[in-house]
């Protein structure tokens, strides 16, 4: 597993994170990131990168920057980059990972569920899929 670095065809042309063909997942501390890690690698997934909070406080979560300013974003990425500055703020260690051709949302969800992530998003051409559901609110 090598560490993350972030390169320019890793965000949009505002600047916000939108890693196009990749899986960015969340876990809730360094253990579970880097054994899901190693589990991925088990099963062939040789791109696999370490993100800890630190790194994605700096360089995922700097990429919002004035990605609202003068227009709203147009899309989610800036939502979800909010999502994940909570998370790494709490603590959490990413993990992206590349999606091969034949990967489809149910089948990166069915790699990435038993590996217990707290969030994980594809980013795919003008769409992000969340992989893993949203913990529900408070009830009302």
């Amino acid at each position: 597993m090598k560490p993350f670095a972030l390169d320019p065809s890793m965000t949009t042309a505002t600047g916000t994170f939108y890693p196009t063909g990749h899986v960015f997942a969340l876990f809730a501390n360094e253990e579970a990131a880097r054994s899901a890690g190693q589990a991925l690698q088990a099963q062939g997934r040789d791109d696999v990168a370490h993100a800890t909070p630190p790194m994605i406080l700096e360089h995922v979560v700097r990429t919002l920057g004035n990605a609202d300013a003068p227009l709203p974003s147009v899309g989610a990425e800036g939502v979800i980059v909010r999502r994940i500055a909570q998370l790494a703020s709490d603590g959490a260690h990413g993990l992206l990972l590349r999606a091969t051709d034949s990967d489809a949302p149910e089948t990166l969800r069915d790699l990435l569920q038993p590996l217990g992530p707290l969030a994980a998003f594809y980013y795919r051409r003008l769409v992000i899929e969340e992989l893993v559901p949203a913990p529900a609110g408070p009830a009302r």
